[in-house]
């Protein structure tokens, strides 16, 4: 008879739980999900940015494929607006290079339209985060601009396969990221800054 009466409190027992275990439960997975969102968060950040990054050197790619397959030189050309930078796609129409002035005089044709990052892959700009030195070592103050091609800020495609050299940046609300083209080659590599040992990385 003990243990039936002791069998009943126990099927008694299992069928809820007291409010203190629910308040405990509660606590204990409020706690877990306050330290995973930052986390996944960060994560879905770099994630993009790092897309973004894949995406821009695919474009530059194709770029040089068209340069190449119609033997004439291709560019991509970054305008500035609102703190980003826009670009388009555009062929040489007088064997001269495409140029600023050509561009506006309509000889060089625009290929694409004008797209931005931000537009695809959401809190992507172009630009290098205060604080992080660029692919060379150098950290100079205040600058922060993501597009280094020179003045004119024209990638240049050539139908040898050449490219003009420089890098270009892009951040997204905490990564970071850069695009380097080899001139000689036109190649582009990705590569990812290491906030943890202060290193650009490939990826």
């Amino acid at each position: 008879m003990l243990f039936t009466h002791y069998r009943r409190m126990l099927l008694n027992r299992s069928c809820g739980f007291t409010v203190l275990e629910l308040l405990l439960t509660l606590a204990v997975s409020v706690t877990m999900t306050a330290i995973a969102l930052p986390l996944t968060a960060a994560s879905l950040d770099d994630l993009r940015t790092g897309m973004a990054a894949r995406y821009l050197a695919a474009r530059i790619g194709d770029a040089r494929l068209h340069a190449v397959s119609r033997s004439a030189r291709v560019a991509l050309r970054f305008d500035p607006s609102d703190g980003d930078y826009g670009f388009a796609e555009y062929r040489d129409g007088n064997a001269n290079g495409v140029r600023t002035a050509d561009i506006t005089a309509g000889i060089d044709a625009e290929v694409s339209p004008r797209r931005f990052l931000r537009d695809s892959f959401s809190g992507v700009l172009f630009g290098l985060r205060a604080g992080v030195p660029d692919v060379d070592g150098v950290q100079v103050a205040n600058v922060t601009d993501g597009v280094r091609l020179g003045t004119a800020r024209i990638l240049t495609l050539g139908p040898d396969g050449t490219a003009t050299s420089g890098t270009l940046y892009l951040h997204g609300r905490g990564s970071q990221y850069a695009v380097r083209i080899l001139g000689a080659t036109g190649r582009t590599r990705v590569l990812r800054f290491d906030p943890g040992v202060q290193q650009w990385i490939c990826r």
